[in-house]
């Protein structure tokens, strides 16, 4: 999958934010690259040619580490409105003013990263699911050892009964 596919999907999964480009997510992709192959044992590589996302083998990123790879951008998204909403927890917005009785609103933002946080934990969990998945589906034995299943006379053989099967 090209890096661009990538980012433009991220871009629209986050409702195609103002304050965000499909470049620059593009770019945090090929950067925290080192992140997916510390996470999933993996050893993609940005291409010197086209700087698309390639494995050992000079093929493209696979559907399943491409999951993994944008689950780990919303995690940076949300940690990003999770600073900027800690930052500006000094001032204070107003939702409303009434004059008569003097009533003021404002917004609690205490409880809006509360909300953030919620969401990047809950990310992080998916995350978290996503790779011990990924990992255990990639997995193979160790060792084989043995031919006890075997049915032919000629794989390992001595005699002309079958290795571990009986017959009724």
């Amino acid at each position: 999958m090209k890096v661009v596919d990538i980012a433009d999907e991220i871009y629209r999964e986050l409702g195609s934010p103002t304050d965000l480009s499909i470049p620059a997510i593009g770019f945090w992709l090929r950067s925290n690259l080192g992140r997916l192959n510390n996470f999933i044992h993996t050893d993609f590589v940005v291409s010197d040619l086209d700087l698309e996302i390639l494995d050992g083998e000079d093929n493209e990123i696979g559907v399943n580490e491409t999951a993994i790879l944008k689950k780990l951008y919303m995690i940076h998204y949300y940690d990003i409105k999770l600073r900027a909403q800690i930052t500006s927890m000094g001032t204070d917005t107003i939702l409303s003013v009434r004059d008569g009785d003097s009533s003021v609103t404002k917004l609690n933002k205490n409880e809006i990263a509360k909300s953030i946080a919620s969401v990047k934990d809950q990310e992080y969990k998916e995350l978290q699911l996503m790779i011990a998945t990924y990992k255990s589906t990639k997995a193979s034995p160790r060792q084989v050892a043995g031919d006890d299943t075997s049915t032919s006379d000629t794989v390992y053989s001595t005699t002309s009964t079958d290795l571990n099967r009986t017959e009724d």
